[in-house]
């Protein structure tokens, strides 16, 4: 018998709202506006699904970094979303971007993007990747493996020079799922403390002059929610940069903590706490490298999901409605090809009716995709008013990070596109993938 919660259950209109951008607003009873727009006009206009991005929430999000870590570097995440108009505003609002192949770098620079300002991550880096960094003069390389070591010096030949990071696995275990954990050994980035592959790899980069070791870069994992653990990752890399100093006379202006940064997905979730991870980690910093005689190096971090994901939401139309086996499911017109997330590491959110009067009695359903696939999961198991039928507008909050970037073409759908809205106006960022895009692929006849 399915379960039907009374109108007392729900949340407030303000409790429910905690987790959508700052600017949204409800003009009239079932209705929702972000940045001014209607989310009925955007899917009116682009269709469904589609992605709102609201452009002033991804850049307060920015100042917010600016201002919380005055004295540290920021450098965006290309790989929670990307593209020119998002490379643009962080630009603007004076953050640098990691990216992490040779496609995200050229997309970067095609939106006027200072080389400079960029940092070129990944475990396994093609020699395209390099190249192109080497081309266009990045501003640093992060070293993941020893082999990549000859390959770059290389590269850049006898008379080149190149700024590089090594990438440092900490021991220090944190995220949310364990495939997004990435501060311990047995997994595939970076190079380990315990087992001296970072102290090697270290001394084997000294040994090349046209490479310039300019710091350490660690990331502990993904939606990470708890200071305690980067507090634990600068007391960790402070203690290799003082035995790094005791057997080579090294002092390293530069440590970067990555990012990982935990934001909520629903309302009641926790997310970090960005002023008091400043207080603790500049505090930790300070104290570790006076124990140790070192100078303060220069803090780097690199958020991706806190930046983007809160600023966006996704949109869908209802398909069907289907009850059976006891449970209700809602399938719309997007799912796993749009965003993989519930399916790859099981990500929980809060989907929302909007466009019309509703009934306020919820009962509790699993909004599906349309993909060929069981574990095409959209939303287990969450409260939606009982009227729910064909047609509805269905609006998913914090999805402007690691949907669109993770998009495939799975049973040729075609991915959704992008529409950023200001002050009461909406315009498209990225087009719709179509039926011609996909096929002009296949050149096999």
């Amino acid at each position: 018998m399915t379960t039907v919660h009374e109108p007392a259950a729900a949340l407030t209109d303000a409790e429910g709202l905690a987790v959508w951008p700052a600017s949204t607003a409800e003009p009239r009873p079932g209705e929702l506006s972000v940045g001014g727009v209607r989310l009925t006009e955007i899917a009116e206009r682009f269709g469904t699904p589609a992605y709102v991005l609201d452009e002033d929430e991804v850049r307060r999000r920015c100042r917010t970094y600016r201002d919380t870590f005055p004295e540290a570097e920021i450098h965006y995440a290309a790989k929670a979303f990307l593209c020119r108009a998002m490379a643009g505003w962080v630009r603007e609002e004076g953050l640098g971007l990691d990216v992490c192949s040779a496609g995200e770098l050229q997309l970067a620079l095609s939106a006027g993007f200072p080389a400079d300002r960029i940092v070129l991550h990944g475990n396994a880096k093609t020699p395209d990747d390099l190249g192109q960094a080497l081309r266009y003069g990045v501003g640093r390389i992060v070293i993941d493996s020893p082999s990549e070591i000859a390959r770059l010096a290389a590269a850049v030949g006898p008379d080149g020079h190149q700024k590089v990071m090594v990438r440092v696995v900490p021991g220090i275990s944190a995220g949310g799922h364990e495939k997004i954990r990435t501060g311990t050994a047995d997994q595939k980035f970076g190079l380990s403390i315990s087992d001296g592959y970072a102290q090697h790899a270290i001394a084997r980069i000294l040994d090349q002059p046209q490479l310039e070791l300019t710091g350490l870069h660690c990331h502990l994992g993904s939606q990470i929610t708890a200071v305690k653990p980067y507090v634990a990752a600068v007391r960790r890399m402070v203690g290799l940069m003082a035995r790094l100093h005791d057997q080579h006379g090294l002092v390293l202006p530069e440590l970067d903590l990555g990012g990982g940064h935990g934001i909520a997905y629903r309302p009641g979730e926790r997310a970090l706490d960005l002023p008091l991870l400043a207080r603790k980690v500049r505090a930790e910093l300070i104290e570790a490298c006076a124990a140790a005689g070192l100078p303060v190096p220069r803090l780097i971090l690199e958020p991706g999901r806190a930046v983007a994901g809160p600023a966006g939401v996704a949109l869908y139309r209802v398909v069907t409605v289907k009850h059976t086996g006891g449970r209700t499911f809602v399938a719309v017109d997007g799912g796993m090809s749009d965003n993989p997330r519930p399916a790859l590491y099981g990500v929980r959110y809060a989907p929302r009716l909007v466009g019309r009067r509703v009934s306020t009695t919820l009962a509790p359903v699993t909004v599906v995709g349309r993909h060929c696939e069981a574990g095409d999961v959209v939303a287990a198991d969450v409260p939606l008013p009982d009227d729910v039928r064909p047609g509805d507008l269905v609006a998913l909050p914090v999805a402007g990070a690691y949907h669109l970037s993770m998009a495939s073409g799975y049973n040729l759908v075609g991915r959704p596109p992008v529409a950023a809205v200001r002050d009461g106006r909406a315009r498209l960022l990225v087009r719709r993938e179509s039926a011609e895009d996909l096929h002009s692929r296949d050149v096999g006849l």
